[in-house]
């Protein structure tokens, strides 16, 4: 009788991480709008307009994050996804302008996570990558609470 236990009890622990993995963000099978950009393209700030939110909320994803931890909502797809360039000597800003109380999550060409609520002040999120790498980077847009707003997307390159 106990190994049946055990089998189901490792059935039920490797569903619900499945089904925490569903509720991720996911950039193995998405793509967000694309562009290809370079370190002294972004030298200037460029803006890209967003949808806010999502429905995939941040608390159930065991996603390990390298900065912030936090709540949030963001969708499965990544509503950007960055072909980094010529990135050496640079870092690189990226910030949300929005009407709602922001949260911003990145996952960069060397795979890892990072996340922020409100550091760009007045409800807004800001990241800055001080040695961004060359290649995709992908980024969600997303929200504290769930609903759903008008934002930008600021990205901005400085010379370290």
């Amino acid at each position: 009788m106990r190994p049946l236990l055990f089998i189901a009890s490792a059935l039920c622990a490797l569903f619900m991480l499945s089904s925490a993995a569903r509720s991720c963000p996911d950039y193995h099978n998405y793509v967000g709008e694309t562009y290809s950009v370079s370190g002294s393209y972004l030298y200037q700030p460029r803006y890209y307009r967003v949808r806010a939110g999502g429905d995939r909320s941040l608390s159930a994803c065991p996603v390990r994050l390298l900065t912030d931890n936090g709540p949030g909502f963001v969708t499965a797809q990544p509503d950007f996804t960055f072909g980094l360039a010529d990135m050496r000597g640079y870092q690189l800003k990226l910030e949300v302008i929005s009407e709602c109380d922001s949260v911003l999550l990145i996952n960069t060409a060397t795979e890892g996570w990072y996340y922020d609520d409100d550091d760009a002040g007045n409800g807004d999120a800001r990241i800055i990558l001080t040695r961004p790498a060359d290649g995709r980077l992908d980024v969600w847009v997303g929200s504290y609470s769930g609903e759903t707003c008008d934002a930008v997307l600021a990205l901005e390159t400085y010379r370290r």
